[in-house]
């Protein structure tokens, strides 16, 4: 184990993401065999005290974040969601690793020479828009401040407290008609659904910080993010 991992991401770092309640099906997406796909990556960058809490679950630090973005209104596909920094590869990258970081960069501001990755998880299908992404789970060693770098995609930029999204009154599940269910989160004025919500959760249940939540709790999606202000596109569905 790399001894710059900070203590409180090590599970984080060194665990294969799972889902013991049964309700992700984000972790089980797979392109069609004989499909073509689009190969893309997204940075979860987790920031905060280098030093572990003894006094909370996992070592949780007080001001442990993870950095989020909502996508810009005007966007094609998925405009307004929730999503991690990242987008589709370039020639030029360094792996999903570069791609991360390069769209992080130009999406939000972050410095790549201040991010400590710490693992690469499996390549995960996203149906409406093909891409096999790849997330790329760092540390934010040497944090700066962060905004929104391209108003044609980014609608917001937030680092969001962890311990807010594990909060079990900020947990829940959200269904659509079209068949989707999955988890989601509330976090500041924002509704973190999809594959975002799939990949936190997933790193969540493996983390030591989870506090038992309402797995019964489900919620219309529409509904979810009318009471929030936001509306749904048709090709933001998962699938």
């Amino acid at each position: 184990m790399n001894a710059q991992v900070p203590e409180w991401l090590r599970a984080v770092s060194s665990t294969e993401p799972t889902d013991p309640h049964r309700l992700n099906p984000v972790l089980n997406r797979h392109a069609p065999r004989g499909s073509h796909t689009r190969p893309a990556a997204v940075l979860v960058l987790f920031g905060g005290p280098r030093e572990a809490d003894p006094l909370c679950l996992g070592g949780l630090p007080e001001g442990a974040d993870v950095l989020l973005t909502q996508r810009a209104s005007t966007m094609r596909q998925h405009s307004g969601q929730v999503a991690f920094p990242g987008g589709a590869a370039d020639r030029g990258d360094d792996g999903p690793v570069g791609t991360a970081l390069r769209e992080a960069q130009e999406e939000t501001g972050v410095d790549p020479s201040g991010v400590l990755p710490l693992t690469v998880l499996p390549e995960i299908f996203i149906p409406p828009s093909g891409f096999d992404v790849t997330p790329v789970i760092a540390y934010w060693e040497n944090p700066m401040p962060v905004g929104i770098q391209d108003s044609g995609e980014v609608g917001r930029v937030a680092r969001v407290p962890l311990r807010t999204l594990l909060d079990p009154d900020n947990r829940f599940q959200v269904r659509h008609q079209a068949g989707y269910q999955g988890p989601a989160f509330l976090a500041d004025g924002m509704l973190v659904w999809g594959f975002t919500a799939g990949i936190l959760a997933a790193l969540f249940a493996v983390s030591g910080w989870e506090i038992p939540w309402d797995t019964d709790d489900v919620r219309d999606l529409d509904t979810a993010l009318a009471e929030i202000g936001e509306d749904i596109e048709d090709s933001a569905v998962p699938r």
